[in-house]
């Protein structure tokens, strides 16, 4: 099989279920965004980090390839003829969520509490950490910006809000494991 199929030359691509649509749709940009941030976590977790901190990352780019899938999909093209849902078997479920959830508090109880936000960086490990966290906050806007025009799974939203949330968590975790100064901003007066 060939990578390239010359299909996309002239500006447009296939959704899930086939329908052609152009590079730009926001549909396109939301789930382009999500393999971006993949990718941004696969950095991440190439990174010398704790090990259960990889297979965390791993399992979070697992539903992401998940979220891609339904974002990819429109909603014409979400049920079989059978009127059972294609995706049914991949969605994002509650228990995806409260994993991340479970992730975060358990982090947070070896952090100091915040009293100010927190300038990324430090580390480059942090860094790269909030970069992912910044394109999760960027694809969740865009999986809103899709959902008010086209609805989408309430769950993939709910997700990757959690996920920039785990994400931030992380990076202040990682300050904290590698010795790395967390700094405050701290606004002129």
């Amino acid at each position: 099989m060939k990578i390239y199929t010359k299909s996309g030359d002239t500006g447009t691509t296939s959704l899930y279920g086939g329908t052609r649509v152009s590079k730009h749709h926001i549909r396109i940009e939301s789930y382009g965004t999500v393999d971006e941030l993949n990718s941004h976590i696969g950095l991440l977790r190439d990174q010398e980090i704790n090990p259960s901190y990889k297979l965390v990352l791993l399992e979070v780019q697992d539903r992401l390839f998940t979220v891609g899938a339904i974002l990819a999909t429109p909603p014409e093209d979400e049920k079989l003829k059978n009127g059972e849902k294609r995706l049914q078997n991949l969605g994002i479920l509650e228990s995806d969520i409260e994993f991340l959830e479970k992730e975060i508090d358990a982090m947070d109880e070896s952090l100091p509490a915040m009293t100010s936000f927190v300038l990324p960086g430090g580390h480059t490990i942090v860094s790269y950490c909030h970069i992912a966290r910044c394109v999760c906050r960027r694809a969740e806007r865009l999986a809103v910006y899709l959902n008010d025009i086209e609805p989408t799974e309430e769950l993939v939203i709910k997700y990757l809000n959690r996920l920039s949330d785990y994400l931030f968590v992380l990076a202040r975790k990682l300050t904290l494991d590698l010795n790395a100064e967390e700094m405050p901003w701290i606004p002129r007066k």
